[in-house]
């Protein structure tokens, strides 16, 4: 994948935008989540969003995959709307989200058989389907084994096959390598590669700023609620580096340079703890 120029949230959306969003909020009583979040995602883009905890980022996923209902504006996914076509929406998109919601007593080739029925997938097309997923993850000889007996990175990996069962268009990673071994990480981020060679879209959020670096076409850095820069890694430091001295740029210093009035901690880098 090459980098998009875009840089501005508020630029217009091109017409083949996987993901489109105009002042997407969410309030939970007198609490507001998330302000107002402008955003243009192209068919076939990596984009990470990064913020610190509490900023937004796991809110906006969730109204995108019509887990929440947007308090105020717009947002569409694969082209349809994600309240007035909520359906539409979740034919379409893979979710792994930062819990993997699997069911410890059954396999995993039960597991993966159950999400395929789920979205209509039925004999020789399901069973086509389930050898392609596995092999993808490389979940080998464990597809076998009850969940209760896997890594935290072969749950992993069985999470996002079960994301992918059904060959969704665009797929939404919240935070997928949390918590996870450098070994495990590393697995993740080349099946993220792979996947998104192969055309699918990918909406990755993470508090990892090698993560987003090494993966995403484009960044975009929530901050109180709002999107408040985006644009290619390499961009973002170079718009920050006449604020760095003797060094290269990272994206932590594009962090801190947007994050400094709020007084919020840098994002842990790739590896420490979450």
């Amino acid at each position: 994948m090459h980098a998009r120029s875009w840089a501005s949230p508020s630029e217009a959306a091109p017409r083949d935008a996987a993901i489109a969003t105009v002042g997407l909020g969410r309030d939970f009583g007198t609490t507001t989540a998330v302000r107002s979040i402008d955003l243009t995602i192209a068919d076939g883009e990596i984009y990470g969003l990064l913020g610190a905890n509490g900023a937004g980022k796991s809110t906006t996923v969730r109204m995108l995959v019509t887990l929440l209902r947007p308090s105020r504006g717009t947002a569409t996914v694969a082209g349809h709307d994600v309240v007035s076509a909520a359906d539409q929406v979740r034919l379409r998109i893979g979710v792994a989200l930062q819990e993997a919601a699997l069911d410890p007593t059954q396999t995993g080739r039960e597991l993966l058989t159950l999400q395929a029925r789920l979205y209509g997938l039925r004999g020789r097309t399901a069973s086509r389907r389930l050898d392609e997923v596995v092999g993808l993850v490389d979940l080998g000889d464990a597809l076998s084994a009850r969940v209760a007996t896997y890594s935290g990175g072969m749950a992993r990996r069985l999470d996002l096959a079960c994301a992918l069962i059904h060959q969704p268009s665009v797929l939404f990673l919240d935070e997928p390598t949390t918590g996870l071994d450098p070994t495990s990480r590393a697995r993740v981020w080349e099946e993220v590669r792979r996947l998104n060679a192969a055309g699918t879209t990918v909406l990755l959020t993470t508090q990892y700023l090698e993560e987003a670096d090494a993966l995403a076409d484009r960044v975009g850095l929530i901050v109180d609620g709002r999107l408040a820069v985006q644009g290619s890694p390499g961009a973002l430091k170079e718009a920050v580096q006449p604020h760095v001295s003797g060094r290269a740029a990272t994206l932590d210093d594009v962090f801190l340079h947007h994050t400094a009035h709020t007084g919020r901690p840098s994002l842990p880098a790739a590896g420490s703890a979450a």
